[in-house]
């Protein structure tokens, strides 16, 4: 049986980490990026009991920290995972810049707690995540 190496686990421990919280700095940036563009308050609407924002805002979300796995998962370096992050980030504003174009009241909408406008938002976002993710191999 192979012994393990204390210096190889502690290495493979501070790539784990440096990962994991770029990723949930990266996470939190996308968050504000998102609630920036998306022209009405998310967590007050939440805070209120309306369920579609909070619809919304969690398929982007999950949309954005799929494609984030993709790039660690299949990146070759640090600056590589930064950059395709910034790709995954850049994907998910364009998908919600591209419905709002396609529908002028999708804010409004969700706003006011609207499901269907909220579901496809979720859904687009959710399979531009796994489409992005996807393509984050070599």
């Amino acid at each position: 049986m192979e012994s393990i190496n204390l210096t190889e686990l502690l290495a493979g421990a501070n790539g784990f980490f440096l990962h994991f919280v770029a990723a949930a700095v990266l996470t939190g940036l996308f968050a504000l990026c998102y609630l920036w563009i998306t022209q009405y308050a998310e967590f007050k609407l939440i805070r209120e009991g309306k369920t579609a924002p909070a619809v919304a805002f969690s398929a982007a979300l999950l949309g954005f920290t799929l494609a984030l796995a993709g790039a660690i998962a299949n990146s070759v370096s640090f600056a590589d995972m930064l950059a395709w992050a910034a790709i995954a980030l850049f994907v998910q504003v364009l998908v919600f810049v591209g419905l709002r174009l396609a529908f002028a009241d999708l804010c409004r909408r969700i706003a006011d707690d609207q499901l269907g406008p909220a579901i496809l938002l979720a859904g687009l976002s959710l399979a531009a995540g796994l489409l992005n993710a996807a393509c984050m191999s070599y």
